[in-house]
Formats: structure tokens, sequence, C-alpha cells
């Protein structure tokens, strides 16, 4: 996959370790600028538009910094019994949470901004996962939890890392329980020309 070399440059509006790899491992080259927002100026809504409308004020506030440029703001939430689970801040909170999603269904809701301010383009949208957990013994939440990975994930858990082990099953797009929809993020982005992808037959 090839970024026209006229074409401006790919910002990522984040820090998430998560979202960088996930582009990296699709081939593309960009750069790291994370929006400087106060993320709890946003009002809380549906999972659907909160997630978006925070996307969309992270893309847009590195956009205006860089306005040639082609910026990808997100957010993710996990959402259980209509509750929002953010990231633990104890180890009693993500012993909580991991027992509250021991043997459910819950869903991961990813909103996704990507924009130019100089062309006036903007897309924005929010894709929802199911993801079923395993049932959890105690024994094998203390072990995770003391693997210090739950603590700077939403709901606790991280299906990319040691985590992988409490999932079940799925239903809807992996990359977007790590933290962005890469199959929704790409597709865009050729549709608009700022990726292209080329073969050589040799």
């Amino acid at each position: 996959m090839k970024k026209p070399n006229n074409d401006p440059l790919l910002i990522l509006a984040s820090r998430s370790p998560r979202r960088r790899y996930l582009l990296e491992q699709a081939g593309l080259s960009f750069s790291v600028i994370p929006s400087s927002i106060d993320e709890t100026s946003i009002p809380i809504s549906s999972p659907e538009t909160y997630t978006r409308v925070l996307a969309e004020a992270k893309a847009g506030n590195v956009s205006d910094k860089y306005p040639d440029n082609w910026v990808i703001g997100a957010d993710t939430i996990v959402l259980k019994d209509q509750t929002i689970l953010g990231k633990p801040g104890s180890i009693a909170e993500a012993r909580t949470m991991l027992k509250q999603l021991s043997g459910q269904t819950h869903q991961v809701f990813t909103g996704y901004s990507i924009c130019c301010k100089v062309k006036n383009r903007k897309f924005s949208e929010t894709i929802k996962t199911d993801v079923l957990f395993k049932n959890l013994t105690d024994q094998e939440i203390e072990w995770y939890i003391h693997t210090s990975e739950p603590f700077d994930k939403a709901g606790a858990y991280a299906i990319q890392g040691l985590g992988t082990f409490l999932v079940k099953s799925i239903n809807g797009s992996y990359t977007n329980v790590v933290g962005l929809p890469v199959c929704e993020v790409i597709e865009f982005l050729i549709k608009e020309g700022v990726l292209a992808i080329t073969y050589v037959n040799n």
C-alpha cells in the first residue's frame, strides 16, 4: 500500500500504541501527533455518538494545526449492560470489571474520524463489535490482574495481548476491539486517493 508522493502526510491523532501498531501492520506511513483536547469536556451520550464526537474532536484539534494533512482520530469504549467500562484505577476495580464480563457478551465501540481541513473533507463513523468472554475462574482473574496488563485498557483487558485467552468469540471487527477499525479506515483513504494499491508483476 502506497501513499502518492505528492500527497500530504498522514497523522494519527492518538498516543495509543495499539492504534499505532495497527496502522504500521497495515503498511501505512504516518506521524503520531496526539490531540490536546480535554476529553472530559465532551458530554456523555449514546456510545455511538459519544465515541464519534470524541474522535471528531481529536482529529479536528490536530487538523487545525496541520490543515494540509489527513488526520485520523479515534476513541474506544467498552459497554456492558449500558454501563461504560473505562480503564480501571485499582486492582479492585479491575477485578470487578472482569467478573462483570466473565461468561457474558459485551460491546466495544470505536468512533473514528478522518479529515483534511484544506480539502474540506471529513468522514466519521462508529463501529460496534460484540465480544463474548469465557467463564473466568477467580484464579484466572487474579493471575491476569497481576500481569498489570488491564490497567491502561478500557474494560480491563487487551484482546491483542495476554487477554486474548479471555475471549471466546467475537462478532464483528477484531481491529475495532484493539482500537481502530482498520478495514473501514483504509477503505476511506483509498477512496479519497490518499492511499493507492499498486502491484508490479516481475
